[in-house]
């Protein structure tokens, strides 16, 4: 909450906020600045407000936290394996002797195969958010590792379509579970000064797997008989037991450890993934204060639910079960909550209608539908795709701090929308003769190409990170499950209705994805606040809510209970 001076105190802001740039900026001339362990901390004239850091942010930040780093680059294979099914799917549609194999299949049938992992990963990421704080992030990673090898497996030795879609069916509960857990993980162990910086390695392993797993399909499509697709569909179990074996190395997320009451574990855990030497774990005020201000995430969670509980009629603790996780996810839809809840829900909407994993899934179809013909060539133009997300990626990775959500996300719209809408022109006006005009046919090209960019550095990592900094602190996990679920359902629609629309009409189908940009381009001006640097009483503002606040009244009495408060003091009159 603002103090007299307008400034932010550490009893109203988030673990996130307390570290931007924008908190610095609020510093007054009386800061005290303490270089700690090649980190800092600066806290202010007031004795209460702080940030500090563990070392630099963006490119420096993740080489100076290069262990930190390595553990959310293996946790980050999750996305990976979601991306190489969406990249080597799209040669495997074409290829001749899995279309000669399994008969004439329709478009409604080809349709149902991609959309069948989507439905199988809804389930998963709903499954996932129970299964991460019932047992552990690393347990329940092992495990949809295990599910997914097994749907992939299915895939690789089927002798029948109905073997192609089950291990589908199977390996989508896997992927989607890993699509929850790979973020929610790679959040909890990411210092604070590269968090959103390590969020979006998620959004470009999903690109890499596109890109790897187009790239096997498009160089084994030669191989005679069946070997040419069973490749493919097998080299996929490689990095799902890579992310298996992995977990026996990955620390244990601290959160969840200080959630379990396990404090000494959780800080020999942080200290770890901080590059602390042993002996200073005890003594170092950057360690003690992250793993207090856990503590003090830990305390607001529970003691949340529990007034909510209380208000409701019940107490928390009566409710077990299925009739627990029920009430947990019904919160999501009450009146303070709703606006947030709808936000990381439309974001997910927006960014598969978007028409990113229609051009994905049905690369090599679309660029047909634009006058390209010939194996190789419309082959090597969906390739492109991939390569041009994945370089586009890069700059949200190292900038999306700096440059905001919200304008990355309108302008993304626009390019999208515009791109789309230009290849619908021109399908409409040269789709009877093509070969009379190239240069339609190129420009087309070259406007995929356009949308593909602005996805890259707008909706795709965007889509990852924008969910988890709406919700308040207590309704964090649930609300970025339902979001990742969101994301699958529409998945699932999207490759279940692309080919039948196809086939009624290209032009309407690039028509539909640029009214859904326009829409996207609205919504991200009329309803999205900005995330990025912005207090949690600007984000109440935007929602005209004062859920935030709530949390932080609370927040700031547990702050005084475990001590935060108190050693940030001594640390300023030292």
């Amino acid at each position: 909450m603002p103090n007299s001076n307008g400034r932010y105190s550490v009893l109203s802001s988030t673990p996130d906020e307390r570290n931007t740039e924008a908190s610095a900026a609020l510093l007054g001339t009386g800061t005290s600045k303490h270089e700690l362990h090649g980190g800092s901390l600066s806290i202010d004239s007031d004795g209460h407000t702080y940030t500090y850091s563990y070392g630099p942010k963006g490119l420096r930040g993740l080489l100076h936290n290069f262990y930190a780093l390595l553990c959310a680059i293996l946790a980050s294979i999750g996305g990976l394996t979601f991306g190489y099914d969406q990249g080597v799917i799209a040669n495997v549609l074409v290829m001749p002797d899995f279309l000669d194999r399994w008969g004439n299949i329709t478009a409604w049938e080809k349709g149902s195969m991609t959309a069948v992992l989507e439905l199988g990963a809804l389930f998963g990421a709903l499954a996932a958010g129970i299964l991460a704080d019932k047992y552990s992030r690393r347990h329940s990673i092992f495990l949809a590792c295990v599910v997914f090898c097994i749907g992939s497996f299915f895939q690789c030795a089927a002798q029948s379509f109905k073997h192609i879609f089950i291990g589908r069916a199977i390996g989508g509960i896997g992927v989607g579970a890993l699509s929850m857990l790979s973020p929610l993980y790679m959040a909890e162990i990411s210092p604070p000064e590269v968090r959103g910086s390590l969020m979006a390695l998620e959004q470009f392993a999903i690109v890499l797997g596109v890109v790897f797993g187009f790239w096997t399909g498009y160089f084994t499509r030669a191989i005679p008989g069946s070997w040419s697709w069973r490749i493919p569909l097998g080299i996929q179990i490689i990095p799902g037991i890579i992310l298996a074996l992995g977990c026996i190395f990955l620390p244990p997320s601290p959160r969840l450890l200080v959630a379990r009451g396990r404090f000494e574990e959780a800080l020999q855990s942080l200290g770890r993934l901080r590059a602390r030497p042993p002996s200073t774990l005890a003594t170092d005020p950057l360690l003690q204060i992250e793993l207090l201000e856990m503590r003090v995430e830990a305390a607001v969670i529970q003691r949340t639910l529990e007034l909510d509980s209380m208000a409701h009629g019940q107490h928390v603790h009566e409710a077990r079960g299925i009739r627990r996780e029920l009430y947990d996810w019904a919160r999501l839809l009450q009146y303070k909550y709703r606006d947030r809840t709808a936000i990381g829900v439309l974001m997910m909407v927006f960014q598969q209608w978007s028409g990113i994993n229609a051009l994905l899934y049905y690369g090599p179809t679309l660029v047909q539908s634009i006058g390209l013909h010939g194996d190789k060539v419309t082959l090597l133009v969906s390739g492109g795709i991939g390569i041009v997300q994945l370089f586009a990626v890069m700059p949200a990775i190292m900038y999306i701090d700096q440059w905001g959500r919200r304008p990355l996300l309108r302008y993304g719209a626009v390019a999208m929308g515009f791109a789309h809408f230009v290849i619908a022109i021109f399908v409409r006006l040269f789709q009877d003769d093509w070969s009379a005009h190239t240069t339609a046919a190129w420009t087309s090209v070259g406007a995929i190409y356009l949308f593909t960019a602005a996805y890259g550095v707008s909706f795709g990592p965007i889509g990852w990170v924008l969910p988890s900094e709406v919700f308040p602190l207590s309704m964090r996990s649930k609300g970025v499950a339902l979001s990742t679920a969101s994301n699958w359902l529409n998945n699932f629609l999207i490759g279940l209705v692309t080919p039948l629309l196809m086939e009624v009409s290209p032009s309407s189908t690039f028509l539909i994805f640029s009214v859904a940009c326009f829409l996207a381009y609205l919504w991200s001006t009329y309803r999205v606040p900005e995330t990025a640097n912005v207090s949690l009483e600007e984000i109440d503002a935007v929602f005209r809510s004062s859920a935030g606040q709530e949390t932080a009244r609370l927040k700031q009495q547990i702050e005084h209970d475990v001590g935060l408060s108190t050693l940030i003091e001594e640390l300023h009159t030292e």
